[in-house]
Formats: structure tokens, C-alpha cells, sequence
């Protein structure tokens, strides 16, 4: 009888271990091994996430101008020009003035785009894993550090010729030359070119960094193995 009742123990415990393993096996690895090229990749591909869901959104019409991230605003140096033309009843022309800013912006970033797929593609992680369980937005620091100013020297052009495109070049003629005509004021002559081109590329990196840390913050959002596996790792 007692033989008995061991063997059925047994038969159960073997069950239950059985069952239990099933279980463990079903449970998610949370002890893979990735290599730092792998946590590249998976870098590589929140920052391309970032250009597909969040740059995209500033080449749409208003993109830049109604996005309080990343509205460009007036440089310090044309702010008296602002006022000036408020003061005097131009409140119109100064917001079509900020207007044409962001329109140039707007229309650059869709020409490109490309531009920023290739700085992803072909950026260099030296150390991806202090990358991965740093900030929120680290990963769209190292690219800002690593591209901004080979970005400025191509993308410079781009923003010269959406001023022409967008008109924004005759209205910040006629904007300044209105000013200046105003008694008692010094003359502005500012390079708006380059200003844009700064505050552009500002937002593009703003927007990928949103991307970013939604994917570290959201599990949702990971939507590839690769991104899955690799940030888990710092969750």
C-alpha cells in the first residue's frame, strides 16, 4: 500500500513538473544575449521609426507652424522687428512673417528626408549599450552629435531654395523694408537662411526624440522582434 502511494506521488510530481516546464518555457527569455551590433540595429531602427511617424508630420502644411515642439519662432534680432510692425497696426504681416519661416522649414524637410534615412543608415554606434540604458532620448543625441553638422551643409541649400519656393524671401523683403522705414530705427539685415536651417534641423531631431521615448517607454510601439529584444534590455 505505502509503494503505492509513493509511485502515485511520483507519477504526480513528474506531472507537475511537466507542466510546470511548459510554463517556464512559454514565459519570455529575458536573459538573451544580444551583441552591441545587434543593439545598433535596434537603435537604428527606433531612429528610422522616428523619421517614418514623427518627421513625416512636419512636412505637412502647418507641420512645423501649429507644433508648439518645434514652431520656429523670430530670431532675438528681428523680435524689435515684430514689435515695431505691431505697434503700427502690422500685426498681420508679422504673422505672415513667422508663417513664411515655418513654410520654408516645412517644404525643406520633405526634400530632406532622405537625407536623415542615410545619416541612420550609416551611423556608427561605438557604444550602443551605454546608448540603449541611457536617457530617453540618447539615442537621438548621439545622432545629433555625430550629423548635425554634415546635415547643416546639405540641408543649408535646401532651405535657401524653400525660401524662394515658398515666397518667404519677398516677404521678409517687404517685412524688413516696411521696418526700416519706420522713424527711428536701426536698419536689420539678418541671414535668415542660416537661422531656419538651424531651427529645421532642431525640430527633426525633436520629433525623432518623441519617437524615441515612446518606444522606450511603451511596450506597444515596438513593433519588430529586434526592437523587442532589444529594448527590453533596458527595461
Amino acid at each position: 500500500m505505502i509503494r503505492k502511494i509513493l509511485f502515485i506521488s511520483l507519477i504526480f510530481n513528474l506531472t507537475a513538473c511537466a507542466q510546470l516546464q511548459q510554463v517556464i518555457d512559454q514565459l519570455p527569455q529575458t536573459n538573451t544575449v544580444l551583441s552591441n551590433t545587434d543593439i545598433a540595429s535596434g537603435l537604428r531602427q527606433a531612429l528610422d521609426l522616428g523619421i517614418e511617424k514623427q518627421v513625416t508630420k512636419l512636412t505637412q502644411t502647418d507641420g512645423f507652424y501649429k507644433n508648439d515642439l518645434v514652431k520656429i519662432l523670430l530670431p532675438e534680432e528681428l523680435q524689435k522687428v515684430d514689435k515695431g510692425l505691431r505697434n503700427i497696426g502690422l500685426g498681420n504681416l508679422a504673422d505672415e512673417g513667422i508663417k513664411a519661416l515655418n513654410r520654408a522649414a516645412e517644404d525643406a524637410v520633405k526634400e530632406a528626408t532622405p537625407i536623415f534615412v542615410d545619416a541612420v543608415k550609416d551611423i556608427t554606434f561605438a557604444d550602443a549599450k551605454n546608448i540603449l540604458l541611457g536617457n530617453d532620448d540618447a539615442a537621438t543625441e548621439y545622432l545629433n552629435t555625430k550629423t548635425n553638422s554634415a546635415l547643416y551643409e546639405k540641408f543649408n541649400p535646401v532651405i535657401k531654395n524653400s525660401f524662394s519656393k515658398v515666397g518667404a524671401d519677398e516677404i521678409w523683403k517687404n517685412l524688413i523694408t516696411k521696418y526700416n522705414a519706420i522713424p527711428f530705427t536701426s536698419d536689420v539685415n539678418p541671414d535668415l537662411t542660416d537661422y531656419v536651417t538651424s531651427e529645421a534641423l532642431k525640430g527633426v531631431y525633436t520629433m525623432i526624440a518623441v519617437e524615441e521615448k515612446e518606444i522606450r517607454n511603451n511596450l506597444n510601439s515596438r513593433s519588430t522582434d529586434l526592437l523587442k529584444k532589444v529594448f527590453a534590455l533596458q527595461d
